[in-house]
């Protein structure tokens, strides 16, 4: 392979001839072959689109040269279009802070730039990285930026997917409001409840979990940029940091905003913190509505099978017929990924010492790795598992009707230790409920009948009585 020597501030570097990256990237290539993990390609545009920012303002403030600038800016232009996206060789997990991948893009950038000026690469003549394409900047508040921005962006497609999730349960509440069935406590027969308001509080459980998403997705809208390095400042117009703000919400159409304190923004990653809360509680709910899911379906004749899920492929290679419950089995193993990744989060957030926290990169990739497989799954659970649950309504019906906690609507008659006498004698003899309540004369037809019509017991009220 054909190379190029490349010099920087620790000496020589042999770079492949054709490389759009540099010496830092190679040597950060070369050390940390850790992961065999490239950045996302999300971390990548916010990265190229934040040196975009940067760029455009500084060349207004007069700060670079419009032809330095414009090559520069059409470099970025190129890459966030699609081109040039294999020049980001650096492993996800590099050097603290981040600072292989901030390089990274410098120098892909800039021998673009060089390119575009007439120059080559590797040359830096025209554009260099760190007095041109890095100009004001540092690790310490790219980096975060960048990070910010990108989980930032990424919440887009979650949020839509948690939305269509939300419409869909929503729907199958609906759908299934009619449907009679006993309600479980404890894993053991409980009051009656429609199936409907099972899948209705379902839906209410993950809007109110979206709500802990946009409150992460309103922290991470807070950007460092402009802070340089440890939050000072340096080498900034004073203007700058703002500039960069603004042609970041007009890029994106998010609602970005500089920092309070720049200080404060290099310290500390709250709001990865914040991102890490949102989805865990996003995670813990679903876990546990899957989990429901699961067990609804469980059968077909040995367990509750009062739904049935769509089937999506054979669920043995061994016993003909049997079919699983594959799309809520790969719904739960992402989300005890996704919380992984949120226990990555908080250990890194909290592992940030005086001015910086140098874990950034280990946060950006826990970050963009739960996002996406979070986003992707719940599409996919939607589509082939939530939108084809059908309900076993005679199982349903006949679950609620024999259920020994009928019973509970006795109370308000026979008071509740007589009510529990006719439940044991019900279960001794292996009677029904209003069969017992006959036998001890207990209460008229008429009455019996309205205290234990089913759907009576489904809604706040005292069946039987007005």
């Amino acid at each position: 392979m054909s190379t190029r020597i490349e010099r920087d501030s620790i000496g020589e570097v042999p770079v492949p001839a054709d490389a759009y990256w540099g010496s830092q990237a190679e040597r950060s290539r070369n050390l940390f072959r850790i992961s065999g993990l490239t950045e996302h390609p999300r971390m990548i545009d916010a990265y190229v689109m934040l040196k975009k920012a940067c760029a455009e303002a500084n060349t207004e403030l007069g700060l670079l040269e419009e032809t330095q600038g414009k090559a520069i800016v059409q470099a970025a232009d190129e890459i966030l279009g699609g081109k040039l996206r294999d020049q980001f060789p650096v492993d996800v997990f590099h050097m603290g802070a981040g600072t292989s991948f901030n390089m990274n893009t410098n120098e892909v950038l800039a021998n673009r730039a060089e390119e575009i000026l007439g120059g080559n690469k590797g040359d830096y003549k025209l554009v260099n990285p760190n007095d041109h394409v890095n100009y004001g900047q540092s690790t310490n508040d790219t980096f975060p930026t960048a990070m910010r921005v990108m989980a930032r962006t990424m919440m887009e497609p979650l949020f839509e997917q948690v939305d269509r999730l939300a419409d869909a349960l929503e729907a199958k509440g609906k759908e299934f409001d009619h449907v009679l069935k006993s309600g479980r406590t404890h894993l053991q027969d409980a009051v009656p409840i429609r199936l409907g308001q099972e899948f209705t509080a379902y839906s209410v459980a993950i809007r109110r979990s979206r709500k802990w998403l946009e409150a992460a997705a309103n922290e991470l809208e807070e950007l460092g940029i402009g802070g340089s390095a440890a939050g000072t400042g340096l080498n900034t117009h004073p203007k700058y940091r703002f500039m960069v703000v603004d042609n970041l919400k007009s890029y994106t159409g998010i609602n970005f905003r500089p920092t309070e304190d720049l200080r404060d923004a290099m310290q500390s990653q709250f709001c990865m913190a914040a991102l890490s809360s949102g989805l865990r509680l996003f995670c813990l709910e679903m876990t546990r509505i899957t989990n429901d899911l699961r067990l609804l379906s469980s059968g077909p004749l040995t367990g509750l099978a009062e739904i049935t899920m769509p089937a999506v492929q054979p669920g043995s290679s061994i016993m003909p017929g049997k079919v699983n419950p594959s799309m809520a089995e790969n719904m739960n193993l992402v989300l005890y990924q996704v919380l992984g990744q949120c226990q990555a989060l908080d250990g890194c957030v909290q592992g940030g010492q005086l001015e910086l926290n140098v874990m950034m990169p280990s946060m950006a990739f826990s970050a963009q790795f739960a996002l996406q497989i979070l986003a992707n799954t719940i599409e996919t659970f939607v589509d082939n598992c939530i939108v084809g649950i059908t309900a076993n309504e005679g199982r349903c019906k006949m679950y609620a009707e024999t259920s020994p906690s009928l019973a509970t609507a006795l109370n308000a008659y026979v008071g509740y230790q007589v009510a529990a006498d006719v439940v044991k004698t019900a279960l001794k003899e292996g009677k029904s409920i209003p069969e017992v309540v006959r036998e001890k004369n207990l209460m008229d037809e008429e009455t019996l009948a309205k205290v234990l019509d089913p759907a009576l017991l489904t809604e706040p009220g005292i069946p039987g009585k007005a």
